[in-house]
């Protein structure tokens, strides 16, 4: 059992990992050893506190070598789930479940919006976990969505389960070559079906008859990550504390509103594992 799980691996991240590291608590930190691509591709920055003028290559290593030396290391799977049991957290990720007493939520904002009927399908045919639920579709046809190529492994993992994958990747030069798998250069926009998935809409106006959907993305929204997550205007919503609804669950960063700054992200991440520590003092 951790004392706090960090999803996401951004400024607000590193942030709350160097605090709890100083205090001394057992935690585990979700993300990428990359830790932000905001970070990296910024050409200036011109409000850091005391790097005047520093360039996104020269933030992430200042940030990544803090970390090394703070000994610091992180967990590159992607957490699909987290539940509340009682006074502890489940975590999912890559088809294992972690246990800890708080989390920390700094995954950012989600850029890509979610299809017309996602909400509704959702464990019901559509899935965020390859891992997970790929050997229910074993010799079916399903459609894989994904924006980043980090991911294409998960296809392929599909592609080794299924009877034919169509592949909807959101950037060019895919590497996934594999007879079963027919990358489709349209734009999904709904999903429809009965008790569980059977159509996916195109942008064209086709439509695509499957047995299921996989929707493997940088992010998941936060009310699907988090069941009963009070979120306003697509932001998690917090108190002054970092805290949420959620009793022992934190946010901090762009995914509790602007301004998406990576200034705020830190701070908020300074006070997001602050709380927690009190949270955890007061429910030993």
């Amino acid at each position: 059992m951790f004392d706090c799980i960090i999803i996401g691996t951004g400024p607000a991240g590193l942030s709350a990992a160097l605090n709890l590291k100083i205090h001394k608590k057992d935690f585990l930190w979700f993300g990428s050893r990359n830790l932000s691509t905001k970070v990296q591709t910024a050409e200036k920055i011109a409000n850091y506190p005391g790097l005047p003028m520093v360039s996104g290559k020269e933030l992430f290593e200042a940030f990544d070598s803090q970390r090394e030396a703070a000994g610091i290391e992180i967990t590159e799977k992607t957490v699909t789930n987290v539940m509340k049991n009682n006074d502890y957290f489940m975590v999912l990720a890559d088809n294992q479940i972690y246990e800890s007493k708080t989390v920390i939520l700094c995954m950012g904002v989600m850029t890509s919006k979610l299809l017309e009927g996602e909400d509704e399908f959702l464990g019901r045919g559509l899935s965020y976990c390859a891992t997970c639920d790929g050997m229910f579709y074993k010799g079916k046809k399903i459609a894989v969505i994904t924006n980043d190529k980090k991911y294409e492994h998960e296809v392929e993992f599909l592609a080794d389960l299924a009877s034919e994958v169509l592949y909807f990747p959101t950037f060019k030069d895919s590497a996934v070559d594999r007879e079963n798998v027919t990358i489709v250069n349209d734009v999904p926009t709904a999903i429809s079906g009965g008790m569980k998935v059977d159509t996916l809409k195109l942008k064209s106006g086709d439509e695509i008859k499957v047995d299921g959907i996989f929707a493997l993305r940088n992010a998941i929204a936060p009310s699907k990550l988090v069941a009963g997550l009070e979120v306003q205007d697509g932001h998690i919503a917090v108190s002054r504390d970092c805290s949420t609804n959620i009793p022992g669950c934190f946010a901090a960063g762009d995914c509790t509103g602007r301004p998406y700054q990576y200034t705020k992200a830190v701070g908020e991440g300074n006070v997001a594992a602050h709380s927690c520590i009190t949270y955890l003092a007061l429910n030993k």
